[in-house]
């Protein structure tokens, strides 16, 4: 199918452009969400027409998302939640979690401006992208800690608090410690020939 985007689109093209997309990304998301238009000659018609004003629409939202953005150019959030020794969160912190954070700092968006590919289930920082507008994105940083003191070590840090930060699970750590073992021990049987 054929549409006239509204608006620019990532990975698909600008504004004003015409482009064949799949039905079913048409049907259930440029078309309802008012990003396109489908080509047909009437809404060229219309899209000519009313290009100047969609245009200068387009701008005016824009400028609004780049004034957001600049207040929010470096944001840091603190996120306390529940978890175990090992850095793993008991649940996960999603789009919404992160938009409400995010609000309570002082900056406003809506959980569909977070742009998360999966839901964050670690401890530690975490760099999020907020989509304020199709052309401005900005980068907050999401720190999610056991408490208060210890994202202020986060913090400072810069990697999470966990046990056994270089090792994901017991028999990891046994296996190093048995390959560092075997190691010395080789060393040492190198010394005693010399």
């Amino acid at each position: 199918m054929q549409v006239i985007l509204l608006e620019r689109v990532e990975k698909l093209g600008q504004m004003g452009q015409i482009v064949t997309v799949k039905d079913g990304f048409a049907r259930n998301f440029l078309l309802p969400q008012k990003k396109a238009l489908r080509a047909t000659a009437a809404n060229k018609k219309f899209y000519e027409a009313q290009k100047a004003q969609l245009e200068a629409d387009n701008l005016a939202r824009r400028k609004d998302a780049e004034a957001a953005a600049t207040g929010m150019a470096d944001l840091k959030v603190i996120m306390i939640r529940a978890a175990g020794e090992s850095g793993q969160l008991y649940g996960s912190v999603s789009s919404r979690d992160i938009a409400e954070a995010v609000a309570d700092a002082g900056g406003k968006i809506n959980r569909s401006q977070v742009v998360l590919d999966r839901a964050i289930k670690t401890i530690g920082l975490h760099e999020v992208a907020i989509r304020l507008h199709a052309e401005v994105s900005v980068k907050v940083v999401v720190n999610i800690a056991r408490s208060a003191d210890e994202a202020d070590v986060q913090f400072s840090t810069g990697s999470a608090v966990v046990a056994n930060d270089d090792f994901d699970d017991e028999e990891a750590y046994e296996e190093a410690f048995e390959e560092e073992a075997a190691e010395e021990a080789a060393e040492e049987g190198e010394e005693a020939e010399a």
